[in-house]
């Protein structure tokens, strides 16, 4: 063995693409040994896996894997660290099964494990002769142990790029969930209810059928629908939506199914529809319940056939689309009242997934909450705010029955006008208890400057004061102006009559732009 195998092995060291490297050195041993065939092993998620191979059948043997409690060479050598010669006819440790396929098999087996710089064996690498003399390996002692040495130099390359390549995958990885934790897409939860729901999702994913997802306002089903095309085959192909209730009945079908130039006033030249331009992809029709029944048919059409009619078209286009729905309504409710089309909503509903409010997932209120103010802190530059037990305790007792997105815009707003660290419980807001004790019912939208809801005028009575058509702001300024002047513009007194704390109290006279005058 000359020094130019030596130089050759060393130059493995500055090639960081597994892919390239592997084939290197793997065609580098069998070249010194005179064969064709071998393969590389490595240890990934309690198995074996053929990473590489070489030969007329590579095919058949690369990304193979094998349990570590079948018995094979592969494994011996893994787990003991120690190069081994092997006749497979012979060995008890072979695995045979993995050559019954083969039209050629294996006659002689030389197997060396792969070492990091740390020694640590992380896989193998087979060096095979397929001759019916067994006589191409090169047996020797002396050149075994200068080939283990050649192996241990591209082992050690071959193991930093394996490594380099699962770093980029995790980076990757890292870099989408960051993107989808700004862009707000991340689905937060580890409730009974919510996990079910995700099991669903996670084997949604891997069919092609329509799916149908219901549920409140506000529970996240437009995030599940993008989770479903992202998880899915169709991941690399548009995902489009269309929200049925917010556009007209007329622009709606126009939207979907596209025109033909002249189809109506203003259609001066053809458009494609949403089905036509998500070809390949998913279509998620959102609030499904609102849509007109004559659109319906249509929609029944391109699930039967495959086929859209842009308006004003006399031929039919065929597209290939997985269908997403979902609604808030109560579906079956209207197909039996006739207002919702039976044909259709079974044609929606083969995969079916209920989303449950919020009230019935309240052990993931502290986990959304800290979601949000994460997620609102990084969009600010800024440090995320605590949350106390008492300000958890009214969040998680309150009845959401706007869901996850009332829960999101509070936290919105507590980020703006709590100034200190943590977020007190009397900053959620003074109307947040009084609007009810948890039982259901509209939260009121806090009041901020310019938004001001206007009292309904009154008669004053006996002892009673006359609001007249004060706002809300200029009733909670008069009151800390009163408080104040009572107290001699004693900051704590005046607190402590509130029924709030000083820095709470202060925040509020911050807000309301109350500052004492100098005299």
């Amino acid at each position: 063995m000359d020094n130019s195998s030596f130089d050759l092995f060393k130059s493995f060291a500055g090639e960081l693409d597994p892919e390239i490297l592997q084939k290197k050195f793997l065609n580098a041993l069998l070249k010194l040994q005179d064969v064709s065939r071998g393969s590389i092993w490595i240890r990934k998620n309690g198995m074996y896996e053929c990473i590489e191979a070489a030969g007329d059948e590579r095919d058949n043997i690369r990304g193979v894997t094998l349990s570590t409690r079948q018995s094979s060479i592969v494994g011996w050598v893994i787990e003991n660290g120690k190069m081994t010669v092997s006749d497979p006819g012979r060995d008890e440790r072979h695995y045979r099964e993995l050559e019954e396929n083969l039209a050629v098999k294996s006659s002689l087996i030389l197997c060396f494990p792969l070492f990091l710089k740390d020694r640590s064996v992380y896989g193998a690498v087979q060096v095979i002769d397929t001759s019916p003399d067994k006589r191409h390996l090169n047996l020797d002692k002396s050149y075994l142990a200068n080939l283990q040495n050649l192996v241990d130099i591209g082992s050690v390359a071959l193991g930093n790029a394996v490594l380099y390549r699962e770093k980029l995958q995790e980076t990757e990885s890292l870099k989408t969930a960051l993107k989808e934790y700004q862009e707000g897409k991340l689905i937060v939860g580890h409730s009974r209810a919510f996990q079910s729901c995700m099991e669903l999702v996670k084997s949604y994913a891997k069919s092609d059928f329509p799916v149908l997802i219901t549920g409140e306002s506000g529970t996240g089903k437009e995030l599940v629908a993008e989770r479903l095309h992202r998880s899915g085959i169709r991941k690399d192909k548009p995902f489009l939506v269309q929200n049925c209730s917010s556009i007209p009945e007329t622009l709606l079908e126009s939207e979907l199914f596209g025109y033909k130039k002249g189809a109506f006033s203003g259609a001066v030249k053809d458009k494609k529809g949403l089905f036509e331009a998500a070809d390949g992809g998913t279509v998620f029709l959102d609030e499904i319940g609102d849509m007109p029944m004559n659109i319906q048919a249509s929609i029944l059409r391109v699930l039967q056939n495959n086929e859209v009619k842009p308006l004003g078209s006399t031929r039919v286009r065929h597209v290939d689309v997985r269908i997403l729905s979902a609604t808030h309504r109560e579906i079956k409710k209207m197909v039996a009242e006739n207002t919702f089309r039976q044909d259709l909503f079974y044609r929606l509903a083969v995969l079916p997934i209920h989303m449950p409010s919020l009230r019935e997932r309240r052990e993931d209120i502290p986990l959304l909450v800290k979601h949000f103010l994460a997620k609102e802190g990084a969009k600010a530059g800024a440090v995320p705010k605590g949350v106390g037990s008492e300000a958890m305790r009214r969040l998680t007792a309150w009845s959401w029955p706007g869901n996850i997105r009332e829960l999101e815009n509070l936290i919105k707003y507590l980020m703006v006008v709590t100034e200190g660290d943590a977020i007190d419980p009397e900053a959620i807001s003074l109307d947040f208890e009084r609007a009810g004790t948890g039982g259901g019912g509209e939260m009121p939208l806090p009041q901020v400057p310019g938004q001001e809801a206007r009292l309904p005028a009154r008669d004053a009575r006996p002892g009673e004061i006359d609001f007249g058509n004060c706002t809300w702001l200029e009733v909670e300024k008069n009151y800390a102006l009163y408080l104040l002047e009572k107290n001699s513009w004693n900051v704590t007194w005046a607190a402590r009559d509130s029924g709030l704390n000083r820095s709470t109290f202060a925040s509020r006279l911050r807000r309301l732009g109350i500052r004492k005058q100098k005299r």
